[in-house]
């Protein structure tokens, strides 16, 4: 059963992602684009499948994600980086998705055209008793 989970969230991961095009736009600033092909929890914001933008804000020693919504998804969202890493040098551009009560959230965002992999808050998984 764990292990068809595991290949549910690759396969999900696989087919869910996008297209992330990142570049660098100063020093600390990083840009790109991505498309969702379902419904994403990401922190406290759900994104709905679409087009988004994002950019990184580094604010003193606080790394910040924006989001905005294209194509109508009229989403806007600002997340606070948990951790910053830097990738593994065979990692390519992804965002890191696990599956939690059927539903996706996003664990990691992986860019190491940036030199950076960011980390977000995630709900714990359940024990089955």
């Amino acid at each position: 059963m764990r292990s068809i989970r595991k290949f549910a969230y690759a396969a999900a991961l696989a087919v869910t992602i996008f297209c992330v095009e990142p570049t660098l736009v100063a020093a600390e600033d990083a840009r790109g684009v991505f498309t969702l092909t379902h419904e994403v929890h990401w922190q406290k914001y759900v994104l709905r499948p679409g087009n988004y933008a994002f950019s990184i804000k580094s604010v003193g020693s606080a790394e910040f994600l924006m989001l905005r919504g294209r194509d109508g998804t009229g989403t806007d969202a600002m997340l606070m980086v948990n951790d910053v890493e830097t990738p593994k040098q065979d990692e390519v551009s992804q965002l890191v998705l696990v599956s939690r009560d059927g539903q996706s959230f996003v664990s990691a965002m992986e860019l190491p055209g940036c030199d950076m992999s960011l980390h977000f808050a995630v709900p714990p998984e359940k024990t089955q008793k």
